[in-house]
């Protein structure tokens, strides 16, 4: 039997349901739901629709008001973010060829239908791939160097976010990456057996809600 994947709401309640009992101070860095009319009105700009489940997340949070760790690799982006991120994109390769993919390369740099979501640490874009296909709604890095990757790629944003609710209330990790805290009670996510990190000590983040 397939194993039935949360919507993102109901992740997002139980994301934010952990934060709150166990990371209180990051849970206030996550904003407030996006609007409809708001999200109407990224979509006119960008030109295309979003998919639903990013727009169902988006109306939970409009993304993060800073930079946070607790998502694995990735930090969510609001709405504003989003349009400027893919705005910026666009214009970076339509300067340097960036729309073809090179040779070496199986992907370009960029694609117009690839909306990026989160950023990573080092300004790379998780993108979703609205390419038609059987790959469509996939998660991949793109907009930082080389062409973009879908090694290993999520199927899609649900899927993510299901298997990082998971993790945090039931246990287990997300792919190779596991759930601690920080000394100074951040989530952070890491290999399996880390101990610390920039020279702190990490504890392994407790499971499930009070």
């Amino acid at each position: 039997m397939a194993r039935q994947i949360l919507s993102p709401s109901a992740s997002w309640h139980r994301i934010d349901a952990w934060l709150t009992a166990h990371a209180a101070a990051e849970a206030t860095f996550l904003n407030p739901p996006a609007t409809r009319d708001d999200i109407e009105e990224a979509e006119r700009l960008l030109g295309v629709t979003l998919p639903d489940g990013l727009a169902e997340s988006l109306r939970c949070h409009d993304g993060a008001s800073t930079w946070v760790s607790f998502l694995p690799e990735q930090s969510p982006l609001t709405l504003a973010g989003i349009v400027e991120r893919r705005r910026t994109c666009m214009d970076v390769a339509a300067e340097n060829d960036g729309l073809t993919a090179r040779p070496w390369d199986d992907e370009p740099w960029w694609h117009p239908l690839w909306i990026p979501w989160a950023e990573s640490a080092d300004g790379g874009s998780q993108v979703i791939d609205l390419r038609p296909g059987p790959d469509t709604g996939r998660l991949g890095w793109a907009g930082h160097g080389g062409g973009g990757d879908f090694t290993d790629s999520w199927p899609d944003l649900p899927s993510l976010l299901h298997a990082i609710a998971h993790a945090l209330t039931e246990g287990g990790g997300v792919r190779e990456l596991y759930p601690y805290l920080t000394v100074r009670g951040e989530l952070w996510w890491d290999e399996e057996g880390c101990e610390e990190l920039d020279g702190d000590p990490l504890t392994p983040a407790p499971v499930g809600l009070p």
